[in-house]
């Protein structure tokens, strides 16, 4: 088989990509180690259930191109992100907000807010920040972090916020409105019918491939069953460092675990979003599925989050992007740049090495494909 393009990887950066690439007259080629498309957007029907199998997607965006670009793929709901956090018998609206403060202080006015946090944070008199912990109480005060932050950032990144750097927090948004809209961005929703539907549109025309590991595909140029493939050139979207063969030392990333269950009644949490933010919960949060689409179905279905370290052999969820990392990164972004000469390109989470939104991934692979083909 021959191609004008083989793309590692169907999730979103590879699919659009292959979209551009097909709509440009070019063959195009998907290989895909799991046994579906969509990356870790993938979503499953289950009991009528739209299950965001690999953690809760939520589309939002302020760039209008791609706003109206996912909107040629799908039809997109209103929903609203608004989580809410639990601290032992306490629950909060996020993001941090009126509602927040209201419920924590039992005040009514931004002036009274405002005028807690700085009381608090003149208290603790942090000049100059030297980890998570003191960036972040020097944001917020001591109140906010205890219950919010210093718990669900210690199970997210495995190590307490004394051990974290403070550059990981470079502001912490507090809102004086009573507004639980978690994102600011002017467009927002899920999918109608799902994002595997979505990425289905977007891989039409393709010849796609699943269950096929691309490193053991690079050892003798052939899908698992034989079957030969060539190509002018290739989009990588797996991890960069494992592409190298780890030359300068393996980079770092969180995987994330999940425990998801179907339960014989309509409404579990009352939210689609629910945060757990003490320390002594072993999960970040529970997801309900159905109210992503606001759903009537008789039964639920939930997903708790672990927060884990990634380990060879896990699925790698998100860099991180400490200046350990992200120093290690940019010598394999220097042998990326090499193999762009041989017709090779790296894109996505994982090949770019970076904590992208989808609309940032979409764009990226829409700014690729309008400089190569």
């Amino acid at each position: 088989m021959k191609y004008n393009d083989l793309i590692v990887g169907s999730g979103l950066f590879g699919a659009v990509y292959a979209r551009e690439a097909l709509d440009s007259g070019r063959t195009v080629a998907v290989l895909e180690k799991r046994d579906h498309i969509g990356g870790n957007v993938y979503t499953k029907k289950v009991s009528d259930i739209d299950v965001h199998v690999y953690g809760a997607h939520i589309f939002h965006t302020s760039d209008r191109e791609v706003w109206e670009y996912v909107n040629r793929f799908a039809e997109f709901n209103n929903y609203i992100n608004s989580p809410v956090a639990i601290y032992g018998d306490e629950l909060y609206n996020l993001p941090f907000n009126m509602n927040t403060f209201s419920r924590m202080w039992g005040i009514r006015t931004p002036a009274e807010a405002k005028a807690k946090i700085a009381e608090q944070i003149k208290d603790l008199d942090i000049k100059s920040p030297k980890n998570l912990e003191e960036q972040a109480l020097s944001l917020v005060g001591r109140d906010v972090y205890e219950k919010l932050i210093k718990g669900y950032t210690q199970k997210q990144w495995g190590r307490p916020c004394t051990e974290l750097p403070a550059f990981i927090i470079k502001r912490l948004p507090l809102r004086f409105i009573y507004d639980n809209n978690y994102f600011s961005d002017r467009y927002q929703g899920i999918p109608v019918d799902g994002y595997t539907a979505m990425v289905e549109k977007l891989l039409k025309g393709a010849d796609v491939y699943t269950g096929q590991d691309f490193f053991d595909f690079r050892k003798k140029n052939a899908l698992s069953d034989g079957t030969q493939i060539e190509y002018d050139r290739l989009i990588f979207t797996g991890p960069i460092d494992k592409y190298f063969d780890y030359c300068y030392g393996p980079l770092e990333y969180r995987s994330v675990r999940f425990e998801t269950e179907e339960l014989p009644v309509d409404n579990f949490q009352g939210n689609a979003v629910v945060n757990y933010t003490s320390a002594d919960v072993p999960y970040t949060r529970i997801i309900e599925h159905k109210h992503f689409n606001f759903g009537k179905q008789p039964v639920t279905i939930i997903s708790r989050e672990y927060s884990s370290e990634w380990k060879p052999g896990a699925e790698p969820y998100y860099p991180v992007n400490d200046q350990k990392n992200n120093a290690l990164y940019q010598k394999y972004a220097g042998r990326a740049k090499e193999e762009e000469k041989k017709g090779v390109y790296f894109g996505g989470r994982l090949g770019g090495y970076k904590y992208y939104n989808m609309d940032q991934v979409i764009a990226e692979a829409l700014s690729l494909s309008g400089q190569i083909l």
